[in-house]
């Protein structure tokens, strides 16, 4: 399976990528959409399971 950022999905081959595991699955997230998931996480719903409990810090 190939690594890709769960927002632009640019693979880990053309930039670094930042693990996260949750609810026993592991994605992906480029530095460029970090903030997407600190600050507007309800735009990872529909990308990332249980993203719409997620609440913006």
């Amino acid at each position: 399976m190939e690594k890709k950022c769960i927002v632009c999905e640019i693979s880990n081959q053309k930039a670094p990528l930042i693990q996260l595991d949750y609810q026993n699955q592991s994605v992906y997230i480029c530095p460029t959409h970090l903030p997407v998931l600190i600050h507007h996480p309800e735009e990872l719903v529909g990308k990332m399971s249980g993203a719409e409990e997620f609440k913006a810090g």
